[in-house]
């Protein structure tokens, strides 16, 4: 039997919990004891309790190996956060459990922010910045090299707006410099941070891709979060309205083209800032290798059960075998397996021509599968969800 462990809590615990079931995966919930009635773990199958208390038993990733040992689980999911940690665990060098994540290299490479801005090579903007865990004295030096242009402190480990900082003068870096390391060190466990110029009018675009390992990716579109508060996305959109179908295409090939030029295997968030006062101008500001909250947004436009499509990519299954070489035919309803659908009616019509879906996904003229540099963007409308912060 199938078992699956995933190593969070919350709605993103629950929502892989109900894939999962789906797929016919035992599932395993951790906790600590202060989260013992928390719903991921009354709707699992079975529990393990974690020591410690709140987030920190969480990120404990020994421990979270060893409930999984424990529980006899074949795979273990990351949630949200990062699986870096995960693969880095002398418990996981056996076949058993099995980090549901993208390789090593790949999360080298990519599943810490800076970490991806040094090993671009196929000339996609990047806003000037550090590569590394950045020290007070060379983010000051970083603002003298840059005087009145305005930095971002941001937290390597970081997501969700936390640990980042949006400096205007010399003279608050200090101060906010440590803010970020603290809260970083409070929400991933890693206090370490970087900086790169501030983009003051930004439009923030991230593109959702799924590869399989090959060097096969394809995208699923973007989202527009550009919505937010105290650096907290409140309002996803996809596709992005009014953006330069010229902007739009080139943000889709570039995530595409990097995503393949590392073999990426599973989902993951190519993100890029665009310039609303010069739409043209896009910049590259990081790669989310994981699962993100917003993923249901671009569930709504394709149809896709994204959770089921990043277990089956895990298993082994290639984009050939879940018949995703193509891009999401206009209707949203094309033929494929039912275990990657994410509505029951989508999958009962994925079996039979179906008529158009203008509401949700409009892509007239779509109709064959270019090579990605070369991928055709024939925006749908929009449909719009709203994601309020936990």
């Amino acid at each position: 039997m199938n078992k699956l462990l995933v190593a969070n809590r919350g709605e993103i615990a629950v929502r892989i919990f109900q894939t999962a079931s789906d797929l016919g995966y035992q599932t395993v919930a951790v906790y600590p004891e202060d989260d013992a009635h928390s719903l991921h773990v009354t709707i699992a199958d079975e529990a393990v309790m974690l020591p410690g208390t709140g987030a920190a038993a969480y990120l404990d990733i020994e421990q979270v190996v060893a409930a999984a040992k424990q529980s006899g689980a074949t795979m273990i999911h990351p949630g949200m956060a990062s699986s870096a940690n995960l693969q880095h665990s002398p418990q996981l060098r056996d076949s058993r459990p099995h980090a549901l994540s993208s390789p090593l290299r790949q999360l080298q490479t990519l599943a810490t922010k800076p970490a991806a801005r040094p090993a671009l090579e196929t000339g996609v903007p990047l806003l000037p910045g550090t590569n590394e865990d950045t020290s007070l004295e060379a983010a000051l030096a970083f603002w003298d090299e840059h005087p009145d242009q305005g930095m971002m402190i941001k937290a390597i480990s970081g997501g969700g707006g936390r640990g980042m900082r949006i400096i205007e003068a010399r003279e608050d870096i200090e101060k906010q410099y440590e803010r970020c390391r603290s809260e970083a060190n409070m929400a991933f466990g890693n206090d370490a941070v970087y900086v790169e110029l501030l983009v003051r009018r930004a439009r923030h675009i991230e593109v959702q891709v799924i590869g399989d390992g090959t060097g096969k990716v394809i995208h699923l579109w973007e989202r527009d979060c550009s919505a937010q508060r105290q650096n907290q996305k409140v309002i996803e959109i996809a596709p992005s309205p009014n953006l330069p179908e010229l902007t739009r295409a080139a943000l889709l090939a570039a995530s595409v083209d990097l995503a393949a030029s590392a073999s990426y295997r599973g989902l993951g968030t190519f993100e890029f800032l665009v310039d609303a006062d010069d739409p043209e101008k896009f910049y590259f500001i990081e790669a989310n290798a994981r699962l993100q909250v917003e993923h249901t947004v671009t569930e709504v436009i394709t149809g896709l059960d994204l959770v089921a499509a990043q277990i089956a990519v895990a298993e082994g299954k290639t984009l050939a075998d879940l018949d995703l070489t193509k891009p999401v035919p206009e209707s949203g309803l094309p033929s494929r397996p039912a275990s990657i659908w994410k509505h029951p009616a989508r999958k009962a019509a994925s079996s039979q021509p179906a008529a158009p879906l203008p509401s949700l996904n409009h892509r007239p003229g779509l109709a064959s599968a270019p090579t990605p540099s070369a991928m055709p963007v024939i925006a749908p409308q929009p449909a719009t969800i709203h994601c309020w912060p936990n």
